[in-house]
């Protein structure tokens, strides 16, 4: 049967969808329920569901990131959001980052039903029979969609869709944050993706490693810093989030073909 999980900060939304539902009229049923954004995603890698319906307007957490999250991890997870934020814009960014149905609260049992016929069909349309789920994100393929199915051209644009929205919010976390101590693992948790699949995001699209990445923005920042010649270099280092100034001097002669000091008599010397 195919696995369905229920995402939801209301308990009677996943009640009321858990138990009114003819699940097994689908070949489905519900294998997991969540409360919050944090803990849906820790199910979805624990309990790999083939399909999930998913408020994104709920306490601590950004919907199109955790919808981004979930379609660049496990591709083949059918999605169907069911909410009562009303905002076409956002809805239409969430199907292009490859929802298949958004829904809006309250539905009526003809919308919920076309909505599972339709997801059922795209997993057995990718060779998803609901007995035989494999491990997405170690790359093992689910099966291929049938030929001349608009769904089989489309997911691959969606997935990559969802990567760029992935490191664009990355990017942008590392930029806000760049004078904190800053890891991987906590840029990871913002975007709602494992270490591993960030990583391999960042490299793919940027061609750089996270540290690499991270390094620069403190040192374009350490650059602005020293055209100000009361700061010592010792103090922006410190302000731009180095531990300490050897680390930094590599750095920065490493990405610019000088030291800090060269760097800012050059400068002022303009």
């Amino acid at each position: 049967m195919y696995k369905v999980m229920i995402v939801d900060d209301e308990p009677i939304i996943v009640e009321g969808l858990s138990r009114s539902i003819p699940w097994e009229k689908w070949n489905c049923e519900v294998t997991a329920t969540a409360h919050d954004g944090l803990e849906g995603k820790k199910m979805i890698e624990e309990k790999k569901p083939d399909m999930i319906f998913m408020d994104i307007c709920m306490p601590e957490m950004d919907g199109l990131a955790m919808i981004a999250a979930i379609n660049s991890q496990f591709p083949d997870l059918e999605v169907c959001v069911l909410t009562g934020y009303r905002d076409f814009e956002y809805a239409r960014e969430a199907i292009r980052l490859g929802v298949t149905r958004f829904l809006l609260k309250p539905s009526n049992m003809d919308e919920l039903e076309e909505a599972i016929g339709s997801m059922c069909l795209n997993l057995k349309k990718k060779g998803i029979t609901g007995e035989d789920f494999r491990n997405q994100e170690a790359g093992l393929p689910a099966g291929t969609a049938e030929e001349g199915d608009p769904s089989g051209e489309a997911k691959p644009q969606q997935e990559s869709e969802s990567s760029s929205f992935i490191v664009k919010n990355a990017l942008h976390y590392m930029e806000e944050n760049y004078t904190q101590k800053l890891t991987l693992s906590e840029v990871a948790e913002k975007t709602y993706v494992s270490q591993w699949h960030l990583s391999k995001l960042l490299n793919r699209h940027t061609g750089q490693s996270f540290s690499d990445l991270l390094n620069h923005v403190r040192i374009e920042h350490a650059k602005e810093l020293l055209k100000e010649p009361s700061l010592r270099i010792g103090d922006i280092s410190e302000q731009v989030g180095f531990l300490d100034l050897a680390h930094f001097s590599r750095v920065f002669k490493k990405q610019e073909g000088v030291s800090a000091n060269e760097y800012r008599n050059k400068v002022l010397g303009k």
